[in-house]
């Protein structure tokens, strides 16, 4: 292929049918490999959008992303886990897939290609000059990314941009770029794999840094974390127990009455 993306370049390795199983982990393996280092490369980019979205979350703005296909869905994996991890309100951190809910599951046709699509989502949740929107695209000119970006900038709104290709579409029109250039994929074109890759680690460093620096981390430890799950409330009163010193059972009634860690160790220091 002649594209100028790098995402769209010939994967290195070739005749792909004809190689072993063992052969074929081993060469997805060595292109993964060079994930981390690319993203570390871009940790400069990464830091002033992660100081943009804690002030506006911190003035009571909301962080969004938006995208499409599997650069929208990771941004929803990362939105969903937010609550439950750190004890923050469903509506801080929204993820918006083009096409809808029924595109998290199933391609919707030509969704991503909706130049209108995102900036109409994004009204749908009354966004603001509070908030902040972080469009992710691994091509970088996702015409439905592009619009919303475009038109937030026009109105004011912060905005962000991941993608995976220098000097991207969607960068020109995002506050704070982000551009982590993984090399040509595995198999040609699917940008699920190290791009996807890449992506995912971004949002992971941006939302537990926000997290963080919000004070959704005491220590190490996620001591806001929603207890829905036997794993998590075993976690939790050995957390309070550390914390005050005290027994299981004194632990795991302050628990119950309290609903966190935070506030369970909180009552028991009183």
């Amino acid at each position: 292929m002649n594209d100028a993306r790098v995402t769209e370049q010939e994967s290195l390795h070739d005749k792909l049918h004809k190689l072993e199983v063992s052969d074929l982990l081993a060469k997805i393996n060595e292109e993964d490999a060079k994930v981390a280092g690319c993203v570390a490369a871009v940790i400069p980019q990464i830091e002033p959008l992660v100081n943009a979205i804690v002030d506006r979350l911190l003035a009571g703005g909301r962080l969004f992303y938006l995208g499409a296909g599997t650069s929208g869905r990771l941004g929803i994996v990362d939105a969903s886990e937010c609550p439950p991890t750190y004890g923050v309100d469903h509506g801080l951190v929204i993820g918006l897939i083009a096409g809808g809910d029924s595109a998290i599951r199933k391609a919707v046709e030509f969704a991503e290609d909706d130049y209108d699509g995102g900036w109409r989502d994004l009204q749908k949740e009354n966004v603001s000059k509070k908030d902040v929107i972080v469009g992710i695209a691994a091509s970088g000119a996702t015409p439905y990314v592009i619009g919303a970006l475009k038109k937030c900038r026009a109105k004011g709104i912060a905005t962000g941009s991941i993608s995976c290709n220098q000097n991207s579409k969607i960068s020109v029109h995002a506050d704070h770029p982000i551009e982590c250039v993984v090399g040509p994929e595995f198999v040609t074109g699917s940008t699920r794999m190290k791009s996807g890759t890449a992506q995912k680690l971004i949002l992971n460093m941006i939302s537990t840094s926000v997290m963080i620096r919000i004070g959704r981390v005491k220590g190490n430890r996620m001591v806001d974390m929603q207890l829905t799950n036997n794993k998590l409330v075993e976690r939790a009163t050995l957390m309070v127990m550390e914390e005050l010193g005290c027994e299981r059972e004194l632990a795991s009634k302050l628990l119950a009455e309290e609903g966190s860690v935070r506030a369970a160790v909180k009552k028991g220091l009183k």
